[in-house]
């Protein structure tokens, strides 16, 4: 692929098929619907020129061409006329079908997988994700070495200290990978420690998870880039955000009845049906601020045809994760501007009597003000973040505490004394175990560095 894309003066001539097995077939989707996300998919690859897409029925899979051979000459007779370069197959592909289809047509071809794992590759920014779009793909190419080049068939002649064959190319081939692999494994290893690290430091902070969540292209960077005034990449693409963003970030206080309290926001690359089994388990990593979030936004784009299956589709990948059924969620049925007036006014009524649903345009706004204010509210009920009252004796060299509870927003009175500052607070349990965790973690340090002896500068204490 990169071949075609990278050398070539001018776009790749690509052509989509989805097959579609009829009564056969087990996917949610229509096949319209379906061949349409496939062109988005292609679409999203640079380099690519789209000449043309169909829905090719199947009664059943031909094991060594997936088409039979009528249907196999009349594709054919297509893209020879179009001078198609990429056929891209919306479906899995044997490697056998593959090396036969590229064989009879005289194209390059991907198959789904293959698809998204270009896409992946060619979007992934981050070390992480870089590490572990090439493991994916790494997983990839080694279930797909009985493409059977000429030269895997070969046998390489061992050294003569052993009787028998040499080690033939295939098994070179596998081994080798096997070693990347092995390598990058220990690489990524390092990298989510590194996460863990920020996970942990984050522990301290007493701002709740807000995790945004759905269907690639259903807004969510649109929407995280509007909450948060950040400059996320957003676009009308399927993947346009890969690699997961956090943003600490304070809620207005809408109406004058909101709570000012301050959160983080994810923002997770988006879901797609029938992904690739090397992805999900590559980018498990990525979507870990999934599984700790207190409250999760599932972003929808209530104006897709097939909405309910997306929501269907995300619903079952969040369950593989291990996402708990009871976490808090807020259902954001999004790009209401795409609808018509009635439309646009009926849903609006719909989130104000539907708990747990709010429609917003994440594009124009509308709808915002609601939505931010059921995230407090739910955030709120969650938490059970009722703010009690406090009074706390700090030491004058303990200025790292201090500047942790007015970060937090928690001070409402500060005063010098002869026995240190007495700081009036009102905060959550959430907020004061934050702080012990903080103040503990210093203790440790301190103990660390004096072979056990409690020397952390200052202290803090509850006021008699």
């Amino acid at each position: 692929m990169a071949e075609l894309t990278e050398t070539a003066a001018r776009p790749t001539r690509a052509y989509v098929i989805h097959p579609d097995l009829g009564r056969a077939r087990t996917q949610r989707r229509e096949p319209e619907h379906a061949l349409t996300e496939a062109v988005a998919l292609a679409l999203a690859l640079p380099g690519i020129e789209m000449v043309g897409s169909e829905v090719a029925n199947l009664r059943e899979p031909n094991p060594g061409k997936l088409f039979g051979k009528g249907k196999l000459a009349e594709i054919g007779e297509r893209l020879k006329a179009l001078e198609v370069e990429l056929v891209l197959i919306d479906g899995p592909v044997t490697p056998v079908q593959q090396r036969n289809l590229e064989k009879d047509w005289g194209v390059k071809l991907l198959d789904r997988t293959g698809l998204i794992l270009e896409i992946f590759a060619d979007r992934a920014r981050t070390r992480e994700g870089v590490l572990q779009v090439e493991l994916a793909a790494l997983s990839y190419q080694r279930t797909r070495l009985v493409r059977a080049w000429t030269h895997l068939e070969r046998q390489r002649g061992g050294l003569g200290f052993v009787g028998g064959p040499g080690e033939t190319q295939i098994e070179a081939d596998r081994r080798a990978i096997d070693e990347q692999m092995t390598r990058l494994r220990r690489q990524l290893e390092r990298v989510v420690k590194t996460r863990s690290l920020h996970r942990a430091a984050r522990a301290k902070v007493p701002y709740p998870i807000v995790a945004l969540v759905g269907y690639t292209n259903a807004g969510k960077s649109t929407l995280f880039n509007r909450l948060t005034g950040a400059e996320v990449f957003a676009k009308d693409m399927l993947f346009a955000t890969l690699d997961p963003t956090m943003r600490a970030i304070r809620l207005p206080d809408v109406a004058g009845g909101g709570s000012g309290r301050k959160i983080i926001l994810s923002d997770t690359v988006g879901f797609i049906s029938d992904l690739p089994t090397e992805l999900v388990a590559a980018f498990r990593a990525t979507l870990e601020e999934v599984l700790e979030a207190d409250l999760i936004l599932h972003v929808r784009d209530i104006s897709h045809p097939e909405t309910e299956e997306q929501a269907a589709d995300v619903a079952e990948i969040l369950d593989n994760l291990g996402v708990d059924e009871d976490v808090a969620a807020i259902e954001v049925w999004n790009k209401i501007d795409a609808l018509g007036p009635e439309t646009r006014a009926a849903l609006r009524r719909t989130d104000a009597r539907t708990e747990g649903v709010q429609a917003v345009s994440a594009l124009s706004g509308e709808g915002l003000d609601d939505l931010i204010a059921a995230i407090d509210h739910a955030l709120g009920t969650v938490l059970d973040d009722e703010r009690l009252p406090e009074t706390l004796v700090l030491d004058f060299a303990d200025g790292r505490a201090r500047a942790w509870l007015h970060e937090a927003g928690v001070v409402e009175r500060e005063e010098a004394a002869e026995d240190g500052l007495h700081l009036d607070l009102r905060w959550t349990a959430r907020q004061k175990g934050a702080f012990a965790a903080f103040t503990g973690a210093e203790r440790d340090e301190y103990e660390d560095e004096d072979q056990g002896a409690d020397r952390r500068p200052g202290g803090w204490h509850p006021a008699d």
